[in-house]
C-alpha cells in the first residue's frame, strides 16, 4: 500500500498522522471515539485503535472520519 506521505502531497486539508478522530460505524451511523490517523493513504486513513494501538485492517474513506470533537458540557 503506498501512502500519500511517500509521494510528497501537500497534507494541509488532510488530517495528520497523530490527529485524534472519531469513525462512523457502519452498524448505526454514529461516531466512535478512541482512534487516531496512524497514516494518510490513497482514498482515505489508516487508523490506529487508541485502546490498544492496533491499526485496524482496511483503509477507512476520508467521509467516515472527522476530528474528534471535546466534550462541551457535562451532559454531552
Amino acid at each position: 500500500m503506498t501512502t500519500l506521505m511517500e509521494h510528497d502531497i501537500d497534507l494541509d486539508e488532510r488530517l495528520r498522522p497523530g490527529t485524534r478522530v472519531e469513525v462512523r460505524k457502519r452498524f448505526d451511523a454514529s461516531w466512535a471515539r478512541g482512534f487516531e490517523v496512524a497514516d494518510a493513504v490513497e482514498g482515505g486513513y489508516l487508523i490506529r485503535r487508541m485502546s490498544d494501538g492496533n491499526i485496524l485492517p482496511l483503509p477507512v474513506p476520508a467521509d467516515e472520519v472527522r476530528r474528534e470533537r471535546k466534550k462541551g458540557m457535562w451532559w454531552y
